[in-house]
């Protein structure tokens, strides 16, 4: 994944660099291939150490990755009870470990798609908005950390001195943030993850400010279903 060998050569992780790196079903990599990811999340890089050199290869990946609520896929299905009962699920997710938890910015629970899903036709956002949508946030994340004299040209590569300043709540915001971290025992990593996180929300919407309603929805991309409601 993330490269070795005896001739030392780039993992999977270094030949997505500037790309997406997708994985599937992510809880059947062993834990030590997942905490691999680790390092390349945190700094954007690979570093293979050997006994007599040491190789850097650049990694500035987005990682998607998919996974079933449990090992039997059916957890939390209408009119299903998994046998094994919660411990499943919990078992499951458990093979996710926190540090690497911590370095995904959105979690989504996404329920399964049903026939009728299939059948009825919706009316949905068409790829190139959303696309030209996006392209707009980035152009006003550019041209302000240009301004600001940043290397990074995103918020996703803002160091925290920049991010804390960028992405200055509101005082109903800063209430929020402040009731989540100690409720939901932030850490630091997560904490500014929220910032860059609510300040790209901010700039989909064209605001200036980063707002409640920004902060409030990606606090929710850090937390479970179950953790919400605990939360609420």
């Amino acid at each position: 994944m993330v490269g070795g060998g005896l001739r030392v050569r780039p993992g999977e992780v270094s030949l997505a660099h500037h790309g997406v790196l997708f994985l599937d079903e992510f809880p059947e990599f062993t834990p030590q291939t997942l905490d691999a990811l680790r390092q390349p999340l945190e700094t954007g890089d690979c570093v293979i150490a050997r006994a007599n050199h040491r190789v850097t290869y650049p990694a500035r990946i987005q990682l998607v990755a998919a996974m079933n609520p449990c090992r039997c896929g059916m957890s939390g299905e209408p009119g299903y009870r998994c046998l094994r009962g919660d411990r499943c699920r919990t078992e499951y997710q458990a093979r996710i470990s926190g540090p690497l938890l911590d370095r995904i910015d959105l979690r989504i629970e996404v329920p399964a798609v049903s026939a009728s899903d299939l059948i009825r036709p919706d009316k949905a956002e068409t790829s190139a908005a959303v696309a030209q949508r996006v392209a707009r946030a980035r152009a006003i994340q550019r041209e302000r950390l240009e301004r600001l004299g940043a290397a990074a040209t995103t918020n996703a590569h803002c160091p925290p001195s920049i991010i804390e300043e960028i992405a200055k709540p509101d005082a109903a915001g800063l209430t929020l943030l402040r009731d989540a971290s100690e409720k939901l025992a932030f850490s630091a990593r997560a904490y500014h993850r929220v910032l860059k996180v609510a300040r790209t929300l901010a700039d989909l919407d064209a605001g200036e400010t980063v707002g409640r309603i920004h902060l409030a929805e990606a606090i929710s991309y850090r937390m479970s279903a179950e953790r919400m409601a605990q939360a609420a």
